[in-house]
């Protein structure tokens, strides 16, 4: 650090700070949460960490300071690891021939949020509706979807028996199979059908995983700002279970699978390398943008997704950002 002002050091010493934390949040995908619980947290604000690189790579390489290479290693070490934050797909997408799929979170149909509407059920089965899907996942479902979406002769919902949110699969071709998974001590589930498309048996997993339940504009206290480090500590406990559970099921499967999954937390996490695994994920090979699907302001939180069996081909990928829930949905076309 010789030969630097003072203003120099301060800035290179937040430069290490910054990169090397950038690097640890490298190391997310591959640790279990019970290992070292506090890499989970980071995972939750990759990308502005990744972004806070970037001023400290500019600075350093105008100045034409061989400092600029702690930031350009740990920028280059994370994309590798995370892919691009920012993908520029078309977004204008197709969608004709394959078998199209929406997932969507849909907070039991009765998101008021910035709506403020009686009407947001019914506006969300209008969508659906316009959209058309051959396959539709709902996460947070209730009986409106099943009184309304009639243009779906085949359907498979939670059990009420299950004491367990409802998760709902509609499907315009024939369910052979069918079942529930069932997730101790918390109130998600996933559940999975068995359908038959053009002669071959498809496996669809409906996932919703355990969620933080916390309103941070209320944590305005050390008190609570322990008692929110806890209550997210055991739900990424929770999550590394639900995926244990999950890929065992999996596993099990004899058919190739589709996954539609609210899990509750980031790609950059190890649940979510856990659930992918092998798979693709439709917004990484077609999707637009941030991939934003949880209404978080200025954050793009992307928590929902469809993975397809990597035999499959992705034709199309579509976000919609609309606010009848706070989590969005997601629309993509399957070819085999």
């Amino acid at each position: 650090m010789k030969g630097l002002s003072v203003f120099d050091k301060i800035v290179f010493l937040l430069n290490i700070v910054l990169g090397l934390l950038l690097l640890v949040c490298c190391l997310i995908p591959y640790v279990q949460v019970k290992t070292f619980p506090l890499l989970s947290f980071l995972g939750l604000i990759v990308p502005t960490i990744f972004m806070a690189n970037i001023p400290f790579l500019l600075y350093w390489g105008i100045r034409k300071k061989k400092l600029f290479f702690l930031s350009f290693f740990a920028l280059l070490v994370s994309y590798f690891i995370f892919g691009p934050f920012y993908r520029f797909g078309s977004s204008k997408d197709s969608f004709e021939e394959g078998l199209k799929i929406m997932t969507y979170n849909t907070r039991d149909f009765n998101f008021k949020g910035r709506s403020n509407t009686k009407l947001t059920g019914h506006k969300i089965i209008d969508f659906v509706n316009q959209n058309d899907p051959d396959i539709v996942c709902f996460q947070e479902s209730n009986s409106l979807a099943r009184r309304q979406l009639d243009n779906y002769p085949f359907k498979y919902v939670t059990p009420l028996t299950s004491n367990k949110s409802r998760q709902a699969i509609f499907s315009k071709y024939p369910i052979v199979g069918k079942g529930s998974l069932e997730f101790p001590e918390t109130a998600n589930n996933g559940i999975y059908a068995d359908v038959v498309y053009k002669g071959d048996t498809i496996r669809i997993y409906n996932l919703h995983f355990q969620s933080f339940q916390i309103i941070p504009s209320r944590v305005r206290s050390i008190k609570r700002v322990a008692h929110a480090y806890r209550k997210m500590k055991t739900t990424f406990i929770k999550q590394e279970e639900q995926a244990n559970i999950f890929d065992k099921h999996r596993k099990n499967s004899p058919y190739k699978y589709i996954v539609c999954a609210d899990l509750n937390n980031t790609s950059f996490s190890h649940v979510y390398r856990f659930v992918k695994e092998e798979s693709k994920d439709t917004f990484e090979q077609k999707g637009h943008g941030f991939g934003k699907t949880f209404d978080l302001k200025f954050i793009p939180f992307r928590i929902d997704f469809v993975f397809v069996d990597e035999s499959m081909q992705v034709s199309t990928h579509q976000n919609f950002e609309i606010n009848l829930s706070d989590h969005y949905p997601l629309l993509t076309l399957i070819r085999f």
